[in-house]
């Protein structure tokens, strides 16, 4: 694998890795989208040089000269499942739009309130909130 092709995979990694951490849905989108993008590319690269199709039907001398099928199959299916993923948030960030008019992922109320009827039930103190 050169050092370019890491060099880009990490940084798509990164950068996918941070935008999925904003409170935004379409920057979630893009950091999603980054990381198949990430997915694919690291998938490619571990699949080594190109050699000729793996036919069955066709005598290849040795082994190392056919190509390695399996990260192209991975490649694929990462693909099919980046896409899968996209379509889902993006119906998520639409319905979002409709119900609250922007995108921002707002916290869950009733996450908060089981967290506060837990907290009252157990001996410790109520953290303090700054």
């Amino acid at each position: 694998m050169s050092v370019a092709l890491l060099v880009t995979v990490a940084g798509l990694a990164a950068i996918g890795t941070y935008l999925i951490t904003a409170r935004s849905m379409s920057r979630i989108v893009l950091g999603f989208s980054m990381l198949g993008h990430a997915a694919v590319l690291a998938l490619l690269a571990a699949g080594g040089p190109a050699g000729q199709a793996p036919l069955a039907d066709r005598l290849v001398g040795s082994g190392a000269e056919a190509a390695n099928p399996l990260p192209q199959a991975l490649s694929l299916t990462a693909i099919v499942i980046s896409f899968g993923l996209t379509l889902f948030l993006l119906a998520l960030a639409r319905r979002q739009h409709v119900l609250t008019g922007d995108d921002l992922v707002e916290d869950d109320l009733e996450d908060r309130r089981i967290a506060t009827t837990e907290m009252e039930h157990t001996d410790e103190p109520e953290p303090e909130v700054a």
